[in-house]
Parts: C-alpha cells; structure tokens; sequence
C-alpha cells in the first residue's frame, strides 16, 4: 500500500471515528448529560463555538476559515512531503493533524444546519422540520471527552478540566509526535522552503 494511500485512509479513519462519536453523543445527549466510564473518565457532553479545548479566543467565522485554509494547506503539505519521499511516520503524523484540523470543520460549517439546539432539556434531532439552530458556518463543536484525573475533597476536579472531543485529540497528539520523533523532518521541511531560483544562486 503506498503512503499516498495510507495518509487517505488514517484521514478518512479519523473524521468517521471523530464524526461518529459527535452524532452519537448529539442525537443521544441532552447538554451538560454525563456518563461515569470510569472515576477518572467520563463522558460528559457540551458545545463551545471556539478552538480547541473550548477556548474561545476569536470570532466565530474568522476560526472556521481560518481552520479550511490550515486544512487547504496541510493538504498540500502532505502531498509535497509524498513527492519528497518523506519518512512514512511524519508523513502521517501530519495526515492526523490534517484529520484533527478537519474534524471540527465538520461541526462549525454544518451542525447548525443539520440538528436543532440541543439544550439541557431537550436531545437534538438531525435535519428538523423547522431548520437547525444556526445558519452555514455557524455550528457548535461538540465536545464530550472528560478526564477529570485529579479532584479536591470537595470533588471538584484540580486537573485536568478541559473537555474536548477526537479531532482535538488527534491535533495534541500528532503535535507531540512530530516534536517527539520528527523534530529534524519539521526543521527540514521549514528549511526547504527556499526558491529554486534562490538555490541556484547559491550553487554558482
């Protein structure tokens, strides 16, 4: 199987594992309903309209094209890195970066559209009669992964607080691989950045 084929398929993985747990939990969760996995894991549902983690440092349709242009360039990235014949393990460390990217795309463009507001008393269906909650590009992510790992006395969690979803994983962790083991294949690619024609200067 060619590494072409490879970066495709973990992508495509990805979006449906990521795409798939978000529809569950949406059609199946009223916001804020929690499930007990383990002391240390739950799941536990809720939206935000801004980056990973839930942080919200932005506006809203600036965040949702500025992540198709990082998905636009990535894409070429990895094509460039396949022409190069890049090391397989970077090659698809970046196609996870690429999934994580594109994951939450998926919701900000077209959630809204599909599924009316979930609410704490209410579960959202997918494709009301009366339209979704939000115009294009307008949707909320949705989040449900809770790994409350530490808690006070009082059972409030210490660490770790965030809650996020599989696209958000999949970034974090494509991130700490690349800085892990392709720390010399991120500075390479940077550095191959020059011109042609700046290269050939360089040769005479």
């Amino acid at each position: 199987m060619s590494i072409k084929t490879k970066s495709i398929l973990l992508i495509i993985l990805l979006l449906l594992i990521d795409q798939a747990s978000k529809i569950y939990i949406k059609l199946n969760f009223a916001l804020g309903d929690e499930v007990e996995v383990f002391p240390w894991f739950k799941i536990l549902f809720i939206e935000n309209n801004g980056m990973a983690f839930g942080m919200e440092l932005v506006g809203k349709l600036f965040l949702t094209l500025f992540r198709i242009t990082a998905v636009v360039f990535l894409s070429y990235f990895i094509s460039k890195l396949i022409r190069q014949n890049a090391r397989q393990g970077y090659i698809l460390a970046i196609s996870m970066l690429t999934a994580g990217a594109a994951g939450n795309i998926i919701d900000s463009v077209f959630y809204g559209v599909i599924f009316n507001e979930s609410t704490p008393y209410q579960v959202a269906t997918l494709f009301p009669e009366g339209g979704g909650y939000a115009s294009l590009f307008y949707g909320k992510v949705v989040d449900m992964l809770y790994f409350p790992l530490i808690t006070n006395a009082g059972g409030e969690t210490v660490f770790f607080r965030y809650i996020f979803n599989v696209a958000d994983s999949c970034v974090t962790v494509s991130v700490f691989i690349i800085l892990l083991f392709f720390r010399k294949d991120l500075n390479h690619s940077l550095e191959s950045k020059k011109t042609p024609e700046t290269s050939h200067e360089e040769k005479e």
